[in-house]
């Protein structure tokens, strides 16, 4: 196997570790690495949604096909192995919650809630009444030690690090979990599936969002939420109508593709009036935030930090607004229990209410130092337009 196991130098011998078995390669090839090192394997795959129906649907992910891939993997590697049925569960505390998001006009990150509500919650717990030192997932990201305990940490490879949906981990969970893949590159994982013989090695990721096939969003809140999908306007920032919708649920901020309407310039979603029924359009330039206020934060900071968040000065560090973008330099604060208010150094794009905002020590394989739920934005033309002298500029090409 290429590498070795990073994280795992505090398991003694023969320790049972319990690994959350998607039946991905990356899980698998983590059930196969802890079970070479000689400790004791149990692997857990939840039941999650569709009952079975994803069978033979590329992409999905606890559900169907992959239930039957995690068996075969448990099988040849001589490794126990249950099935547990979360799919109420995971339709309460993540479906449900994805469809209501998009009907208050959000852009929902259900990854982060099931990680948050379902796997570490639910399956960490039942990691430790069968008896588990701990628990391993594929997920790639590193647990490093540090001053004040376990750290979390970017993978090594940035193109496949998925701290940001990770964020919601606490410093009680980063005790207990593991995360075995997050010093090595998808092709050497693959790599090591191949040489282990097996089935999965060339198996197809999962998409971004597991329960929702072709990523229909707008179909699947349809079905959950009935009704969610009703007509309004769409108006330009000075509230002129430019044409009508068949439901907010259709748009996200920051889209500029089938909007339906032209005024000869191209136009975006800046944001969405859930309660209005209007989706508010207008040039790229006004995308742009110099702020974002945040609820549900979860930190993971030293203490020296908190005390500088709590602080006027406020604390530095890189802030991650998407997925798919890069951290940009900010600065955090925090307003109260669990609220704060992140101002982007640079301004930031598309920054939508529903997505998570995580923080960062550094730009690239740094520590994560927590993130929050984004509720809002200052625009950054309106910070400019009430201050000429501010340092914030829009940058030249949005212009």
């Amino acid at each position: 196997m290429s590498g070795d196991l990073t994280g795992l130098e505090d398991l003694a011998p023969g320790a049972r570790v319990v690994v959350a078995m998607s039946g991905g390669v990356d899980s698998s090839v983590v059930a196969a690495r802890l079970k070479a090192r000689g400790l004791d394997v149990v692997g857990l795959t939840l039941q999650l949604y569709d009952h079975g129906a994803a069978t033979g649907r590329k992409g999905s992910c606890c559900a169907g096909q992959d239930i039957h891939d995690a068996r075969r993997v448990a099988d040849r590697l001589g490794i126990t192995h249950y099935v547990l049925d979360f799919e109420a569960k995971f339709r309460a505390r993540v479906m449900d919650d994805f469809a209501e998001a998009y009907a208050r006009g959000e852009t929902p990150v259900p990854c982060v809630r099931c990680n948050e509500r379902v796997k570490f919650r639910d399956l960490l717990d039942i990691a430790r009444e069968l008896g588990g030192a701990a628990l391993a997932t594929g997920h790639y990201a590193r647990r490093l030690p540090g001053l004040h305990g376990p750290e979390l940490h970017q993978a090594v490879d940035g193109t496949r690090d998925q701290t940001y949906f990770l964020f919601a981990t606490t410093e009680a969970q980063l005790g207990f979990l593991r995360f075995p893949l997050g010093h090595l590159t998808k092709a050497e994982v693959r790599a090591d599936a191949a040489a282990l013989g097996l089935a999965i090695a060339d198996k197809p990721d999962s998409q971004d969002i597991c329960f929702v096939p072709d990523g229909r969003y707008a179909s699947v809140v349809q079905r959950l939420k009935p009704g969610a999908a009703e007509p309004g306007l769409i108006v330009d920032l000075d509230g002129r109508v430019l044409g009508t919708h068949q439901g907010i649920i259709h748009y996200t901020v920051g889209q500029r593709r089938g909007l339906g309407v032209a005024t000869g310039e191209p136009l975006y979603v800046l944001r969405l009036d859930a309660a209005a029924r209007r989706v508010v359009v207008g040039p790229r330039a006004a995308l742009m935030s110099c702020q974002a206020k945040l609820r549900g934060l979860n930190l993971l900071l030293a203490p020296g930090e908190q005390i500088r968040a709590q602080s006027g000065e406020g604390l530095p560090l890189f802030a991650r607004v998407r997925s798919t973008r890069a951290p940009c330099p900010a600065v955090l604060r925090l307003t109260g229990t669990g609220f704060g208010v992140v101002e982007f150094s640079e301004g930031e794009e598309g920054v939508a209410p529903g997505q998570a905002c995580v923080f960062y020590a550094g730009s690239a394989g740094a520590r994560v130092l927590g993130g929050g739920w984004i509720t809002g934005s200052i625009p950054l033309l309106a910070q400019t337009a009430a201050d000429p002298a501010a340092v914030l500029k829009v940058p030249a090409a949005l212009a």
